[in-house]
């Protein structure tokens, strides 16, 4: 009978050994499942990047097809194996495609780092133009344009005070945020208060200002990739290489301060540490895409919440999806804004609020009834 008892005790443990085994099995295949679902939204996005660049760069008033497109590029990257000249080579290679690569890497790190800010300061109105990042770099262009002043001259007098005064308000932010503490209310009431401030002084440039020095402001605030060239792709891409990877690593200590500081600072994390380099980082990226692009006010913003609405607040995923996002919309407002009327090219600032808007409010109307932040 005591074996027949040890035997019946015995089975059961086993079967409870199995039953936690099996439970344990299906909820790592349920992750699996859950991040490959991830995975696999990037890798769409990354498709249709692709198909876009396939399709706008055979679009405008030259008709070009896309065997000529690639053509042209093979030729540029593989010289005297593919022989193309002419009028299409010119128009491919030194406009089409810069605006192209203007659209993803613009695009791309608008939407990481609004993403980046949302996540630091908690809030999801929060973006480089909210936070007063490109209120600094229009009142640098406020500067060069009316007085001439600028830390560079000649054809980067424009280029180099946007990004000087782009720079300076993100330091006064983060300067404000330390000397009371770097809590991200204080980030953002010092973000409204800076925007606010050079918003007001580039006003007051613009009222003693000249009919054509209004009109380089009034160009430049409208926002543009025009201005983007094959000398301005290394600067970017070096920048991307390094801002991109230094903010991809705090993507778990951000995961965790979602649930708040003190949570956070109980798992050893120095959050105000967090907050302060992320920002530094991320206001490093986008004053150097601001200075070249001029004001686009809806991809920092509206990007990270369109991704966050597709795959859920895990950062490690969340940057990647907002930056494809960011660099998919871009591209399309440009492609719109430059062919829609034949003879006039719309502002890139001016398509992607026309374009963006619409599309987000239906995503959240559509999903009105779920919690994203």
């Amino acid at each position: 009978m005591p074996n027949y008892f040890k035997k019946k005790k015995d089975d059961k443990e086993m079967t409870a050994i199995e039953i936690q085994g099996n439970s344990q099995s299906s909820y790592r295949a349920d992750y699996q499942s859950y991040i490959g679902r991830k995975m696999f939204f990037i890798f769409v996005m990354i498709v249709l990047i692709v198909l876009l660049v396939a399709f706008i760069v055979t679009i405008g008033p030259l008709n070009i097809s896309v065997l000529d497109v690639y053509r042209i590029i093979l030729s540029r990257l593989f010289p005297g194996y593919f022989a193309v000249e002419g009028l299409p080579v010119q128009v491919v290679w030194n406009i089409r495609i810069p605006r192209i690569v203007a659209g993803i890497m613009a695009g791309s790190g608008m939407g990481i780092c609004g993403c980046v800010m949302q996540a630091v300061l908690k809030n999801p109105l929060a973006s480089p133009f909210t936070l007063g990042i490109s209120a600094g770099a229009g009142f640098g262009v406020a500067v060069a344009a009316v007085l001439g002043i600028g830390v560079i001259g000649g054809p980067y007098l424009l280029v180099g005070n946007a990004f000087l005064f782009a720079m300076l308000c993100s330091f006064i932010i983060i300067a404000l945020a330390s000397f009371k503490g770097a809590t991200s209310e204080t980030m953002i009431l010092a973000g409204i208060a800076i925007n606010y401030l050079f918003g007001s002084l580039s006003d007051l440039f613009r009222y003693f200002a000249t009919d054509q020095q209004l009109r380089v402001m009034v160009d430049w605030g409208m926002g543009d990739l025009s201005a983007f060239s094959w000398q301005n792709f290394l600067l970017l891409l070096v920048l991307f290489a390094i801002c991109v990877p230094l903010l991809y690593l705090k993507a778990n200590d951000l995961n965790i301060m979602a649930v708040g500081d003190e949570n956070a600072k109980s798992l050893g994390i120095d959050t105000n540490r967090v907050r302060m380099y992320s920002m530094l980082v991320a206001s490093l990226l986008i004053a150097t895409i601001v200075c070249f692009t001029g004001t686009i006010a809806f991809i920092g913003l509206v990007a990270p919440h369109m991704a966050r609405m597709m795959i859920g607040s895990d950062h490690k995923y969340l940057f990647p999806a907002s930056g494809l996002l960011g660099a998919i919309t871009l591209m399309s407002a440009d492609a719109v804004g430059m062919n829609l009327l034949e003879s006039v090219m719309i502002p890139t600032g001016i398509m992607t609020s026309m374009l963006g808007v619409p599309f987000f409010l239906y995503l959240i109307l559509k999903r009105k009834r779920r919690e994203f932040w």
